[in-house]
């Protein structure tokens, strides 16, 4: 599967979203909301969003703005799980990088995302306050998670009905003196490539993926990124690294 971002970065509109799906939606799974973007504009304005992205056969996700409601007890929760749906939301990802969400929370949440009738997407990762602009060194200052309690955190929202594992590139592929590619692995060899999610919006992070674990890995990237990363996935293109070595056998 390949996410793009919706405007966070870039601010963009309808009618640029709509030239993304006429020139490269058949290579587009879903859209993301980061950074909470949506909250900034008028309901309609969201909703006409979510209507092109299904009218393309694409889901839509909220990215993890639920670490702002969650502040705001368990009934803002459920408005904000009401108000999702209705401007047209598929998956709500659940994040945790600036604040102590335990394992029985975040299942407890999976399962009322599911009751709502969404699908739960927990974004987990290595890096203590993830998810923002800080810069390299106030990330290292925090710290970092052990990768056995991600991976263990990881198969416990599978099993309360997540659908799938997003996996934060800060402290693995971003915002890091070097990338932390035996945390990629032991995620992947944990959950199950089918079951993750990748942050990669950098080329030479998604090339890495396909290079390493072939053109099926599930990657978020931006959506100025989506015919780079869909040339690497068919090998029609590459650098020296990867051009010619992408290889999928016909059935």
């Amino acid at each position: 599967m390949t996410e793009i971002r919706a405007p966070y970065y870039s601010t963009f509109g309808t009618r640029h979203l709509q030239d993304v799906f006429d020139v490269a939606g058949q290579w587009v799974d879903g859209i993301k909301w980061a950074g909470g973007s949506f909250a900034l504009l008028p309901p309609e304005q969201v909703r006409a969003f979510s209507d092109i992205a299904h009218e393309n056969n694409a889901y839509v996700s909220s990215g993890g703005w639920i670490e702002t409601v969650l502040r705001y007890g368990d009934d803002a929760v459920d408005q904000y799980l009401k108000e999702a749906k209705d401007v047209g939301f598929d998956v709500i990802e659940i994040s945790a990088g600036f604040i102590m969400l335990n394992t029985t929370g975040l299942q407890r949440l999976v399962e009322k995302v599911d009751k709502a009738g969404l699908k739960a997407k927990p974004e987990l990762g290595l890096q203590i306050g993830s998810g923002g602009d800080s810069g390299e060194s106030e990330l290292a200052a925090e710290g970092k998670k052990d990768i056995g309690d991600l991976v263990d955190r990881g198969k416990k929202a599978l099993d309360a009905g997540a659908s799938i594992i997003m996996i934060e590139s800060e402290g693995i592929t971003e915002n890091v003196s070097q990338w932390d590619t035996n945390a990629a692995a032991s995620i992947i060899n944990g959950l199950g490539l089918e079951n993750v999610m990748f942050e990669a919006a950098d080329g030479p992070v998604f090339e890495w993926y396909i290079k390493n674990y072939g053109n099926e890995v599930n990657l978020f990237v931006d959506h100025s990124q989506i015919l780079q990363l869909e040339g690497l996935r068919q090998n029609i293109w590459g650098n020296k690294s990867t051009w010619g070595r992408v290889i999928n056998p016909a059935p």
